[in-house]
């Protein structure tokens, strides 16, 4: 089956949907809270649906491994439930993909649409259709990035929100007055450290530790990837160990991935490894973003680590990511479009 342009414009509009502030408060429209755990989708579909290649090809998509984490660990937690079941409160799941094989539907009209707040707030309604297993397992094919993007972006979307209109507001104010940028720091983290180009903050679970840091010095030209590790062993080993003369390091048994992509207006370098703490055994998965203040002419990073030796670390991960989208420069533009952010996709 031959993809009309109609499809890609499908993505296209519900992607640009999903960069509004839909992602929102309980309002007038619908009183339900949504239910579920952040990444984690219900997928609604008939048994011989599931069980054939539109199955398997919704769960090579969904439930592809997590890069760069210490164990394997998918991208969503799948939950399938049959079309007769999808009531109540199985309505209410914050996100829901409906997928339906039907032959009255045309070939040039497999697709993808998206609806917000339908039964719950905030929800993500996902509603795949296509003529046959085969059109739909095509479509999979060639849109699949976008569909995790969507979802993707909508757990993102409920992060930053939240982040908002709960911010710790002592962490915030030291951040602004230390780097002159402002940004909306989740609430549960607590500040560790404050120096004058350096500020630590963490939030630490019963079982695990989440936290970030942030740095900033002169730019000289080097950004390579030398360079941003290099950075970063001399800023983190101010993150003290558990033990006397240990601090965190960069793992050198994995290097670390690096990638450039665009924010907004603002290019940005991301790495993304594995930290070890010297003299002690400790480790985990980092990421970290590196820009450029044209206006300062100094680099700033945020560094983002996770400890968790005992619980799945995705969801701690994502965590650390979507601080990201939560700071802002006073000469920055905020992206109003998907396709500004599209290549920071975790």
């Amino acid at each position: 089956m031959k993809h009309s342009l109609r499809l890609s414009l499908l993505l296209a509009a519900f992607v640009a949907l999903a960069s509004c502030d839909a992602f929102r408060t309980l309002s007038d429209q619908n009183a339900h809270t949504a239910l579920g755990r952040p990444y984690e989708v219900v997928v609604v579909c008939s048994q011989p649906c599931w069980e054939g290649p539109v199955g398997d090809s919704l769960r090579r998509l969904l439930k592809a491994p997590v890069e760069y984490i210490n164990q394997t660990e998918p991208l969503f937690d799948v939950l399938r439930i049959l079309p007769n079941g999808f009531v109540n409160t199985a309505t209410r799941h914050r996100n829901i993909l409906l997928v339906e094989s039907d032959p009255s539907v045309a070939a040039d009209e497999t697709g993808a649409t998206a609806r917000y707040d339908r039964y719950a707030t905030p929800q993500l309604l996902l509603s795949l259709r296509g003529p046959s297993d085969a059109a739909l397992c095509e479509y999979l094919g060639a849109h699949g990035d976008e569909l995790l993007y969507v979802l993707e972006k909508a757990e993102r979307d409920r992060a930053t929100d939240y982040a908002a209109r709960y911010c710790e507001r002592h962490v915030a104010s030291v951040i602004e007055d230390t780097f002159d940028v402002r940004m909306d720091v989740p609430k549960g983290y607590v500040l560790a450290k404050s120096e004058p180009d350096f500020l630590w903050a963490r939030f630490e679970y019963p079982q695990a530790s989440q936290g970030f840091c942030l740095y900033s010095y002169p730019y000289r030209g080097q950004l390579t990837p030398e360079a941003l590790v290099a950075a970063r062993n001399r800023f983190v080993k101010r993150i003290p160990g558990p033990s006397d003369g240990s601090y965190m390091t960069t793992s050198d048994a994995f290097p670390p991935a690096v990638r450039a992509f665009r924010l907004g207006d603002r290019p940005w370098i991301e790495m993304r490894g594995f930290w070890d703490v010297e003299n002690d055994f400790m480790g985990g998965p980092f990421v970290s973003y590196t820009t450029v203040d044209e206006a300062t002419g100094r680099v700033f990073t945020l560094d983002g680590y996770v400890y968790s030796p005992q619980l799945d670390k995705r969801n701690f991960v994502r965590g650390v990511e979507h601080l990201l989208y939560m700071i802002s420069f006073p000469s920055d533009k905020r992206e109003g479009s998907a396709a500004a952010d599209s290549a920071a996709r975790p």
